[in-house]
């Protein structure tokens, strides 16, 4: 069964999405620890972030390099935190969030957005890229 994050990359459900290339997504969060959480999941569903063959590895760390770039172009922060959990959804994600305090990055501190502020990070961080 399509994961959350495919089915996401499919169109079966929508996202709000920050970057893309032919083997990568980044997408915001919707239940963010702070705003500007971004998602950077590849494309092939796998579900372990150690299972990628290396050349997948190696080009998501990339492309989460350059998402992490926009945010501190977009997010007031002082600096951008990375997380691999992987619990929630079994396929690969990295957490990229806007840090201003330690709790941001606890999962346990959530910030809401309304449907227009998230469209309108979506495409600020877009232009930053």
């Amino acid at each position: 069964m399509a994961t959350l994050f495919t089915k996401i990359l499919n169109g079966e459900i929508p996202s709000y999405k920050v970057a893309e290339d032919e083997n990568f997504y980044a997408f915001l969060d919707i239940n963010p620890n702070a705003k500007g959480h971004t998602l950077c999941i590849p494309k092939k569903e796998v579900n372990k972030i150690f299972d990628l063959d290396e050349d997948t590895y190696m080009g998501l760390m990339a492309f989460s390099r350059k998402v992490a770039k926009a945010l501190e172009k977009t997010v007031a922060c002082k600096r951008v935190g990375v997380a691999v959990v992987g619990l929630e959804v079994p396929h690969v994600h990295v957490h990229l969030i806007p840090l201003n305090e330690m709790k941001e990055m606890t999962f346990q501190h959530k910030v809401s957005l309304t449907e227009s502020e998230f469209k309108e990070l979506a495409s600020n961080i877009a232009s930053n890229l």
